[in-house]
């Protein structure tokens, strides 16, 4: 077993110092699109079943949120890339009496932005940063998505460059020298 196997990122990537940025840059996509099943039975298996479904089509989900109500239904948010809407509709139309759901819409007047580094875990206080800077903004942010390198957010559309403007600012890199990215639909 090699000694690292039980080491977190933060353990094997420390703090770099002071010349080293923790976040390296902002990366945005305008080709998301958010999809909202309403009223799912609220019982196991059931968003395995909605995910399964979207697999054996080939569409790719990027962030998921479930929201459970104490009707014993669900609710199930995710984003796909524009692209794969019309599947997505076809499929849950065709699936509607095995998924049980009440209705679902898509909103594809949507934007992700986030900003990405190594050392988020190790450094407090950048999950405020991003969202007093988008806060700040005016930015209403309708989706979050993390892991220990990045932090991201559905926001509106029309809000999407002032965002990515606000995330520059706050962690200080400059848009002339940082070029932020569009993943083109990849749901990354």
């Amino acid at each position: 077993m090699n000694e690292n196997d039980n080491k977190s990122m933060g353990d094997l990537f420390p703090d770099l110092g002071p010349e080293s940025p923790v976040i390296s840059g902002v990366a945005h996509d305008r080709s998301e699109a958010l999809v909202t099943v309403r009223r799912v039975p609220n019982e196991p298996g059931m968003a395995a079943k909605v995910f399964t479904k979207l697999a054996e089509v080939g569409v790719n989900v990027d962030m998921i949120v479930q929201a459970s109500a104490s009707t014993g239904t669900a609710d199930i948010s995710f984003t796909v890339p524009e692209t794969a809407v019309k599947q997505v509709q076809d499929l849950l139309q065709n699936k509607h009496d095995e998924l049980g759901y009440q209705s679902f819409d898509v909103n594809t007047s949507v934007g992700k932005v986030a900003v990405v580094g190594v050392g988020m875990k190790t450094h407090a206080g950048l999950a405020a940063k991003f969202f007093n800077a988008l806060s700040d903004a005016g930015i209403n942010v309708l989706m979050i998505s993390t892991s220990e390198i990045r932090i991201a957010a559905l926001v509106p559309l029309d809000q999407l460059d002032d965002a990515v403007r606000a995330l520059h600012t706050a962690y200080g890199l400059d848009a002339d020298q940082v070029e932020a990215v569009v993943y083109g639909g990849t749901g990354r």
